[in-house]
């Protein structure tokens, strides 16, 4: 079993950054793919950038790319998202999520078990 929990999340201007935290507590081993996904009121549930915890190419969504930084600490079972130059658009809820490896790239889609609660981004204009 697997728990995370999401941190960092906040109120900032479009410009502005902020650095979302997940830790990861539980069997998490180096062939897991966890990653960062957000929701906004009243849309789907999109991926933002993902990686496998043993290291590997990442993967990102095409709105964030050049402004947002997937990365990990593999001592403290740590996932990170940096994010630059936000925008309004970018205000929703931000999940961690995590599953095991099957090989390719870790994948954008919802197709993770494990998830944590989720932190806000809002970003204002």
């Amino acid at each position: 079993q697997v728990q995370l929990v999401e941190s960092g999340g906040g109120s900032v201007q479009a410009g502005g950054s902020l650095r979302l935290s997940c830790a990861a507590s539980g069997y998490i081993s180096s062939s897991y793919c966890w990653g960062w996904f957000r929701q906004a009121p009243g849309k789907e549930r999109e991926g933002v950038a993902t990686i496998k915890t043993g290291g590997g190419r990442t993967r990102s969504a095409d709105s964030v790319k050049g402004r947002f930084t997937i990365s990990q600490d593999n001592a403290k079972n740590t996932l990170y998202l940096q994010m630059n130059s936000l925008k309004p658009e970018d205000s929703a809820m931000y999940y961690c999520a995590a599953d095991r490896y099957y090989g390719g790239g870790c994948p954008l889609n919802d197709v993770y078990n494990y998830w944590g609660q989720g932190t806000q981004v809002t970003v204002s204009s």
